[in-house]
């Protein structure tokens, strides 16, 4: 008996490598197959992008518009929306079948007209398929002169825009039982960072929104997406506001040589794709801070401060 069961125990330990490399490769071979099973074909679907005539929404526009989505493209601007839309019409895939985007434009800080933006939008094609809340504003400034109003209206156009367009579409959402909400956030959604008090506040409050209606609408079958990428080489900095409400105006140094949109587009086509519920875009070093914030809190606040005084010191040379 004692021989039998070394040799069982020598048949084991040399079956032991190829075993766990059998069950290693099962396992990605069974991620595999329900990635595919899940993935969301894009062919005719029609999709909403907000802030759509520039930055990230233009890439956006165009990553899907290649994937044959029907594009609605929103915006403050009309000319700007119809040269994007005249770009989508010159611009063919021949495996693909694609479709010139239709337009609406309105202002999204002003939430009082998304209703009837709303409207308008389902009138395009009768239903949306997925919503991408990309438009928004940032914000640069110390809380100690920047004025409650520009609070308010940083919120305004990054939080409040975005839930009162998801809340006026998301009826008809729930009723066919199908859709997929997009909200682009940013890692200062999830951690804080000097001088950013405004634009940080309206993205941890999207983050949180957005959670809990990920979590409702789960019943119905509908996807939430949250993507929070780290800096993208936009002009969202020349843009920002600052304390008193006027144009920051500046390029950024962390902007100039932050991830280019294209990429950032190409995630967002991935995790609607995929069904991703949340998805950071970021450096090590932010990802890194989002964990260093949950598990030791006291030194990521030391380092905040720190680079507080910094930058504080930079302003005033």
């Amino acid at each position: 008996i004692g021989q039998t069961n070394r040799q069982m125990e020598r048949v084991l330990g040399l079956g032991v490598g190829p075993l766990a490399a059998g069950t290693v490769g099962l396992l990605i071979l069974l991620k595999v197959i329900q990635r595919l099973r899940h993935k969301q074909n894009l062919q005719d679907k029609v999709v909403v992008i907000t802030g759509a005539s520039s930055g990230l929404g233009k890439e956006c526009a165009r990553v899907f518009h290649a994937a044959g989505a029907r594009l609605i493209l929103c915006g403050r601007d009309q000319k700007r929306l119809q040269d994007v839309v005249e770009e989508l019409r010159n611009t063919t895939n021949g495996k693909i079948q694609t479709y010139s985007p239709c337009t609406v434009t309105f202002d999204l800080s002003s939430t009082s007209l998304v209703s009837s933006a709303a409207e308008e939008i389902l009138k395009c094609h009768g239903h949306v398929d997925v919503l991408i809340n990309n438009a928004g504003i940032s914000y640069r400034g110390n809380i100690l002169d920047t004025h409650v109003s520009v609070q308010r209206d940083v919120m305004e156009t990054n939080y409040f825009g975005p839930v009162a367009l998801t809340h006026a579409l998301l009826p008809s959402m729930v009723d066919r039982r199908s859709g997929h909400i997009v909200v682009i956030s940013s890692v200062q959604g999830k951690i804080s960072i000097p001088y950013r008090s405004a634009y940080s506040a309206s993205k941890h409050a999207t983050q949180a929104y957005f959670d809990c209606l990920r979590a409702e609408v789960d019943r119905f079958g509908l996807q939430v997406s949250v993507i929070s990428p780290g800096y993208i080489r936009t002009n969202l900095s020349i843009n920002a506001v600052t304390g008193d409400g006027s144009k920051y105006g500046v390029m950024d140094k962390t902007t100039a040589k932050g991830s280019d949109p294209v990429d950032v587009a190409r995630a967002v086509l991935k995790a609607v794709c995929h069904k991703q519920k949340d998805v950071v875009l970021a450096g090590l070093l932010p990802t890194a801070a989002v964990y260093l914030r949950t598990l030791w809190p006291a030194l990521y606040f030391r380092l905040m401060a720190s680079r507080a005084v910094k930058e504080q010191r930079v302003k005033e040379e």
